[in-house]
């Protein structure tokens, strides 16, 4: 496994690392503490860095944020050493990922998805982030950011109102949009 090249994302404490081989075969996987990477080699092996406060991993990359007084100077090689030594060798079978959760049986969910997943999800993979919708209560819908959106304030504010708008024109009017 290698790291091809390091992107910077709009979050100034994530950094998307592209690999050359497939890390997983579908869906995602994201950590936001070390207790919930113990059964993750990939993971647990990021977050035995110190400064490192969560890994999103898709098939074709990694995003890892770090604490705010961390040096991407300093971690940035220790990262990608770190993703090299324990990713899939090539050969290997990559572990699958979660899927993204079915949040009940509101029918407004379908559409919801489907425009999750053909205009939202790419755009923020793009900038090493993913999204993933917890449950929709009445008109409330609850989302939780991944990866280098988790902490970003961008997303927390402006994507946040850009989502809610196009699923209220798009899906329902009433729909209000909650992150968490």
């Amino acid at each position: 496994m290698r790291v091809l090249f390091i992107e910077p994302t709009p979050n100034p404490d994530a950094l998307k690392f592209n690999v050359d081989r497939p890390l997983l075969r579908g869906g995602y996987r994201s950590f936001e503490a070390p207790e919930a990477a113990a059964e993750d080699p990939l993971a647990g092996a990021l977050f035995a860095i110190d400064k490192v406060r969560s890994v999103f991993v898709m098939p074709e990359f990694v995003t890892v944020t770090i604490a705010p007084d961390g040096d991407w100077w300093t971690l940035k090689p220790r990262i990608q050493a770190a993703i090299e030594a324990v990713a899939p060798a090539a050969g290997q079978e990559a572990p699958s990922g979660g899927e993204v959760p079915a949040a009940g049986t509101d029918p407004r969910l379908d559409r919801i998805a489907e425009l999750f997943d053909s205009r939202l999800r790419p755009a923020l993979a793009g900038d090493g982030g993913g999204l993933e919708i917890v449950d929709l209560r009445g008109d409330d819908l609850h989302i939780r950011y991944q990866g280098a959106c988790g902490s970003c304030p961008s997303a927390l504010f402006g994507t946040l109102r850009a989502i809610e708008d196009m699923l209220r024109i798009e899906v329902d009017p009433a729909l209000r949009v909650i992150a968490g």
